[in-house]
């Protein structure tokens, strides 16, 4: 039975690609709504596979995957892209679209859900000078640098206030002085009730903020407490 505090569930989920060895195997995982994390691994452990069946980019290879309370399993193409328009994701290689302008790219998803164009001015204007991307607002992001596209994508996905925010590396193109407020954006969208997961090589961001990880390793998945970061014996969260 779904548990209706869960935001995703995974049940015995296994992925591959072709008839290729299983990246990740036996995957259970039940993420509570509100709650925040880290997924952490090493390079190749599985850690953008797993973020790509949790938004639905990705479909399982074998057992069940729930997003809402749906299992995606027998979602048609509506009903996913429904549920997509709940999740805010952060790409590692942004997705920006390049022709339009940097405040166009951050509107896209206000738009699409046909928010009046004052709103949208408001809530845009507002988060580009959270990012401090103001002055660049009618910049095109094919002339921004990698670290001012990161924060668009970054206030591209957060813009509509997503049910559930999933961010690849989001702070691996800034620097030390722009990643801690990136952070602070990403917590205060928790605090309204947005759940997250952060996938980070960055030890400093998991000793600089007090939250769990979802750690892959050897195909599974783990839950680290951040206080040890010793396994408490399980892979639900």
């Amino acid at each position: 039975m779904p548990n209706n505090n869960s935001i995703i569930e995974m049940q015995n989920v296994g992925i591959r690609y072709d008839q290729g060895p299983e990246i990740l195997s036996d995957i259970k995982l039940s993420l509570r709504r509100g709650s925040f994390h880290f997924l952490t691994g090493k390079s190749g452990a599985g850690k953008t596979s797993l973020l790509s069946m949790m938004y639905l980019s990705q479909k399982a290879s074998r057992g069940h995957v729930r997003v809402f309370g749906k299992d995606v399993n027998f979602a048609n193409r509506d009903e996913l892209a429904f549920l997509r328009r709940r999740i805010g994701v952060v790409f590692q290689d942004f997705r920006l679209l390049e022709h339009l302008s940097a405040f166009d790219n951050v509107a896209l998803p206000l738009r699409v859900c046909g928010m009046s164009e004052t709103e949208v001015r408001k809530r845009v204007n507002e988060l580009l000078s959270w990012v401090e991307l103001d002055n660049h607002m009618l910049d095109a992001a094919s002339t921004l640098s990698g670290g001012e596209k990161q924060r668009i994508a970054i206030a591209r996905a957060v813009i509509n206030r997503p049910e559930l925010l999933l961010a690849d590396e989001p702070t691996g193109n800034v620097d030390n002085f722009i990643a801690p407020k990136l952070m602070k954006l990403f917590v205060e969208l928790n605090k309204l009730g947005t759940t997250v997961v952060i996938a980070t090589h960055s030890d400093k961001l998991i000793n600089d903020f007090n939250y769990p990880r979802l750690h892959l390793q050897n195909r599974g998945l783990h839950l680290l407490y951040p206080a040890d970061k010793s396994s408490i014996g399980g892979s639900d969260a």
